[in-house]
């Protein structure tokens, strides 16, 4: 009869323990006890507590300012994470090379940049390849456009401050208030495109995972030459049904 409630008070204490970590990781990584207290509205005592089990674990470190961070032992978890979910992204993505015949991605934002975590390459000789793992600004790739779009444009104009808007290519849009506007017309039309804006001479389709269990998006890439507008018209709707099962799969199997 006792180990109900013992049950209920522990998965009670998980839950506060995952909010928290969330919470450093939408404050950038770190915050203090009362930014913690502010957005949990958990008891400092609570909190307290919580936090030494999360810094004796290694999930949550200590900082010389005694502000808490996100701890190391988190790097490998989410690197397994990483790989499981490429492991589950992959037949989506071999399922677009095959209709569409060019390099398929899955990126996610990662702190305020973005990370690819899949791909699956075009059989084309000539061929978009971005190493899976490599980090770009979000404000000149596809998929970052496409991720910061499912932001307010306060929160993508909070993120685009931070790490500024250097140019990638002649292309590359980097104005703010040019960027807000972009960032309307992916809204509208459901996909982002990026011509030319990260590299010269590619041009990319990308599309929001909506309703995944995190912020993620589909791209296709390939040579001007072979992904022209009228490519990009008929591919969008494909990209945005892989988006769709995607996502699916994803919560299926959460």
């Amino acid at each position: 009869m006792d180990d109900a409630p013992r049950r209920a008070s522990g998965v009670q204490s998980l839950d506060r323990a995952f909010a928290l970590l969330e919470i450093m990781a939408d404050a950038g990584g770190e915050a203090s006890l009362s930014q913690l207290a502010d957005s949990s509205g958990l008891p400092l005592p609570t909190i307290h507590r919580i936090i030494r089990t999360l810094v004796g674990n290694g999930y949550v470190r200590q900082l010389p300012s005694r502000r808490y961070a996100l701890g190391p032992r988190l790097i490998g978890l989410g690197d397994k994470a990483s790989r499981m979910l490429g492991t589950w992204a992959r037949p989506h993505l071999a399922q677009l090379v095959e209709e569409l015949g060019e390099t398929a991605n899955l990126a996610m934002l990662d702190g305020d940049k973005v990370i690819y975590v899949a791909q699956v390459p075009s059989p084309h000789a000539m061929r978009m390849f971005t190493e899976v793992g490599r980090r770009v600004l979000p404000h000149s790739a596809g998929v970052g456009k496409a991720l910061l779009a499912q932001l307010t444009d306060d929160e993508a104009l909070a993120t685009i401050t931070r790490t500024g808007m250097p140019a990638a290519t002649d292309r590359t849009i980097t104005g703010p208030e040019d960027f807000v506007a972009e960032l309307g017309r992916i809204r509208d039309r459901g996909f982002a495109i990026d011509d030319g804006e990260q590299e010269i001479g590619v041009r990319c389709v990308a599309v929001p995972v909506e309703g995944a269990p995190s912020g993620m998006a589909v791209s296709v890439s390939g040579p001007e030459a072979r992904v022209s507008w009228d490519f990009v018209d008929h591919a969008a709707p494909i990209v945005q049904q892989c988006a769709e099962s995607l996502a699916t799969d994803l919560n299926n199997q959460s």
